[in-house]
């Protein structure tokens, strides 16, 4: 492991605690243009998006900005890479570095955590839950391997999107995905992301009262919520980042998606290994369906850790 990897482990908790921060400031932004209705907050709101707008029709594929809020489609090779990750090389990778990461980061905290609850449904099938922020590169981390995860069990019916993180956050200039106006397709389950905010902390997808609740229930510090949150169908819960965005930096999209095919990469490790934690709940969700994935090896794996 080299002095810079290290570095950043040990310092996982105190980007964690300015995310969640920055998260509570976002939480009163929107509160406040919830409850504000004076002529000039709305106006404030529309200048807000047209100069995001104006971002975004500037951002190129290789600049900071991946494309603005609906971000850059990918070339279909490089979705293929991202959403076909052989069976073999997720059976070696298993959980991957994540124990090493939480333990390291998270004092031992468990990836997932086990929740108990009415059934999250929607549409008659298991719902999974997501909550992220486009400028949150823990958040773009974890996207990695929801992709590949949520891959196995249906399609994304729209081309995926690829962004970057917030240029001034930690972990600048993230390469990663965005689930915003994406869909999805699976007979298994639901999958309903919400990016709450574009990478420029402006507000992009609201929560409804319902989500907003579980958010709360399930992860609240300091009486602010954070990024990223995933609920398993209200079985298993994810808040925490589970491996280093730093493992990702200045990397393309397209080189990214590479590595995930290598088991021995530090990507491959991180997101392939969080791509079979985030399958093994959804199996649970599931109750063990389709067969074939959920008693994979590295699935199987995986589930000694939830």
């Amino acid at each position: 492991m080299s002095k810079a990897t290290r570095i950043r482990q040990q310092n996982a908790r105190e980007k964690i605690a300015a995310q969640r921060a920055a998260a509570r400031r976002a939480e009163v932004r929107r509160r406040a243009l919830i409850t504000a209705g004076s002529v000039v907050v709305v106006v404030a709101i529309v200048v807000a998006f047209i100069v995001i707008k104006a971002s975004g029709n500037n951002g190129s594929s290789s600049g900071g900005s991946g494309g603005g809020v609906t971000g850059t489609a990918l070339p279909a090779s490089v979705t293929k890479d991202i959403t076909s990750v052989p069976a073999s090389t997720l059976n070696s990778v298993g959980v991957g570095s994540v124990p090493t990461y939480m333990a390291s980061a998270e004092g031992g905290a468990p990836p997932l955590t086990k929740v108990s609850d009415t059934a999250l449904t929607s549409g008659g099938k298991p719902e999974m839950l997501y909550i992220g922020a486009e400028f949150c590169p823990y958040c773009g981390a974890e996207r990695w391997a929801m992709a590949q995860a949520l891959s196995r069990f249906g399609t994304f019916t729209t081309p995926l999107h690829g962004i970057h993180s917030s240029g001034t956050d930690t972990d600048p200039n993230t390469p990663t995905l965005t689930f915003y106006k994406s869909s999805y397709s699976s007979k298994y389950l639901t999958f309903t992301p919400v990016e709450n905010e574009d990478r420029n902390r402006g507000a992009l997808q609201n929560t409804t009262s319902a989500q907003q609740a579980l958010w709360v229930k399930y992860d609240t510090t300091n009486g602010s919520q954070g990024y990223p949150f995933i609920d398993f169908g209200n079985k298993y819960v994810l808040k925490l980042p589970t491996y280093d965005p730093g493992v990702l930096a200045k990397m393309s999209w397209a080189q990214v998606a590479t590595a995930m095919q290598s088991p021995s990469s530090q990507v491959a490790q991180g997101a392939d290994g969080t791509a079979n934690l985030i399958t093994a709940a959804i199996c649970k969700m599931t109750n063990g369906q389709p067969g074939n994935v959920c008693t994979a090896s590295g699935v199987v794996k995986a589930s000694g850790s939830l």
